[in-house]
């Protein structure tokens, strides 16, 4: 063989070693086997996940055996609509000694007194983490998002009558994006949780973050559902002072 095919083959086969080991790199992503936040996670003992209709018919006995201190539960979307697992997971949490709160997904169409009301007559009082509002784009508005003034006339009186009902002040949910155009600069009385699934996450406004979704592709026992798999989040801080964001 000449030279030049020798070379030609070595080029060939390193370019097939590196497609194939980019192919099972991808594989071990998409299936959550390895997940760059996790490392950076380790570093924070206090874990938890959040849990919706997507996850299906629960086993709170068996999933809060894990090693998890917290779980959020999705109740409540806009000013209507509850999910349709809310009341038996809430149920079959609070028999567990897992910390737990309930999750709003906050709707930019309808007003924030209408969906606080919503929120109040669906979730119970005595919640031991405080209520979460998810503050993402959805629909339309990934391509159109509303101007910040539209989200703070929803989000305002929302943030305040919740806490007023509650007594503690709601946790606030958000993407980087969400964050950079809603939050940042603004509602510093509110801890934020925030989403960064690669690398570690860093507000722009230099605010520490209060809870981190690391992962979107986590796998536990203890559930059969559509969704596959869990978010899960770490807390900035030891269980005792996530106990005292609820009051």
């Amino acid at each position: 063989m000449s030279p030049m095919r020798r070379r030609t083959a070595r080029l060939v086969a390193v370019l097939a070693g590196v497609i194939v080991t980019l192919g099972v790199v991808a594989v071990l992503l998409a299936t959550g086997v390895v997940w760059p936040g996790r490392i950076f996670a380790a570093g924070y003992p206090v874990r938890g996940v959040d849990i919706s209709s997507y996850q299906g018919d629960v086993d709170w006995a068996v999933l809060s055996a894990q090693d998890i201190d917290f779980a959020y539960i999705k109740a409540t979307e806009g000013s209507s609509s509850v999910d349709s697992q809310f009341l038996h997971n809430w149920d079959g949490a609070v028999q567990t000694d897992l910390l737990i709160g309930a999750y709003h997904f906050v709707s930019f169409d309808s007003s924030g007194e209408a969906q606080a009301a919503h929120i109040i007559d669906t979730v119970p009082d005595g919640a031991t983490l405080p209520i979460a509002l998810d503050l993402e784009y959805y629909g339309d508005y990934f391509q159109h998002p509303p101007a910040r003034a539209q989200v703070d006339g929803v989000l305002v009186p929302l943030l305040e009558k919740l806490e007023e009902h509650y007594g503690a002040p709601p946790v606030i949910y958000a993407t980087p994006e969400a964050y950079d155009r809603y939050l940042s600069g603004g509602y510093a009385e509110y801890p934020i949780w925030i989403r960064s699934i690669v690398l570690p996450p860093h507000l722009d406004d230099d605010r520490e973050w209060t809870l981190w979704q690391y992962s979107n592709r986590d796998r536990l026992d203890g559930y059969d559902g559509v969704e596959h798999y869990f978010d899960m989040k770490v807390f900035n801080g030891t269980r005792e002072q996530l106990a005292a964001l609820a009051g």
